[in-house]
C-alpha cells in the first residue's frame, strides 16, 4: 500500500505530547494541509536556541504554493499534535497536551520568493502578533489555542508594505522551563504574499538564531506560582522577541 506524505508523517512521529503549526485558514477559509507551509517532519520541540532549527522547525515538509493575504485578513494557524490532528481517538494531548503551557506567537520576514527563499540567509525578523499570559483569567496562549481545538487567530497589520514574506508561527511550553534548556520551542513557516498598499517596512528586525538567549527571563523561568498551579503567580509575564509592531 503506497501511502501519502502526510501518512507517512503521521505514522513516524512520536507518541509525546507536542504539537506542529501544520494548516492555515484566511478569513475562515482551509488552505489545507500543509498548504504553503514549511513543517517539521516530527512533533519534536528545539530546545537549543542557537539551533538553525529555531527559524521553520527541523527540515520537513515543503511547498511551492505561496497564499495570498490581504492586509486586514482574518488569519488562523492550526496546531495539532500530529500531522493530519490527533494521534488516535480520543488523544487527550491534541493538539498540545494541557500542562504545556505559554506563549502563541507570529512573526514576519520579507522575502523576494517566498516558495524558494533559504531560511538559512539572514533573515530580518519582526513580530506582528502575540498571545502571551493574561493576569486577569491566569491563560496562556496554549490555553486560548486548545479552546479553539487548535487554532489560533489574529488580524493580519493593515500597514504591511506589499510583496512576499514567510509568517513564521510558534509555540512556547514553559512547563519544564525551570531549567536552562527546559522551554520547548515548536514552529513552521507559512509562506505568503501581501497585496494592498502599506508602506510598513521594520526598523528593528531580530535573527533565528539570535533573537533569544537561553537565560532570558521569559526562557528561563519558573511558572509555577506558590500554590503549584502554572499561573505565574499570578504575575505579568512577557514573551521573548520584540514587541509586536503596530499600526
Amino acid at each position: 500500500m503506497k501511502l501519502s506524505f502526510a501518512s507517512v508523517l503521521a505514522y513516524t512521529l512520536a507518541a509525546e505530547a507536542h504539537c506542529i503549526f501544520q494548516k492555515v485558514s484566511i478569513n475562515a477559509k482551509d488552505s489545507g494541509s500543509l498548504t504553503g507551509l514549511r513543517a517539521p517532519n516530527n512533533n519534536n520541540p528545539v530546545q537549543d536556541v542557537n539551533s538553525n532549527n529555531m527559524i521553520c522547525g527541523a527540515p520537513g515538509s515543503s511547498s511551492q504554493t505561496v497564499l495570498s493575504v490581504a492586509p486586514g485578513d482574518r488569519i488562523g494557524a492550526w496546531w495539532q499534535h500530529v500531522i493530519g490532528g490527533a494521534q488516535f481517538a480520543g488523544d487527550p494531548d491534541n493538539p498540545i497536551a494541557k500542562s504545556h503551557k505559554g506563549p502563541v506567537m507570529a512573526y514576519l520576514a520579507k522575502v523576494d520568493n517566498a516558495a524558494s527563499a533559504g531560511t538559512n540567509s539572514g533573515l530580518k525578523w519582526f513580530k506582528i502578533w502575540e498571545d502571551a499570559f493574561d493576569t486577569s483569567s491566569r491563560k496562556w496562549g496554549v490555553d486560548n489555542m486548545i479552546s479553539n481545538n487548535g487554532w489560533t487567530y489574529f488580524n493580519f497589520p493593515t500597514c504591511i508594505a506589499p510583496g512576499q514574506y514567510l509568517l513564521r508561527m510558534e509555540t512556547i511550553a514553559l512547563h519544564s522551563a525551570k531549567t536552562q534548556g527546559g522551554a520547548q520551542f515548536y514552529q513552521s513557516c507559512a509562506q505568503i504574499n501581501v497585496s494592498g498598499s502599506g508602506s510598513f517596512t521594520a526598523g528593528s528586525t531580530v535573527s533565528f538564531p539570535g533573537a533569544y538567549k537561553a537565560n532570558d527571563p521569559s526562557i528561563l523561568i519558573n511558572i509555577y506560582g506558590p500554590t503549584g498551579s502554572p499561573d505565574n503567580g499570578g504575575k505579568p509575564y512577557t514573551a521573548p522577541g520584540p514587541a509586536p509592531i503596530t499600526c
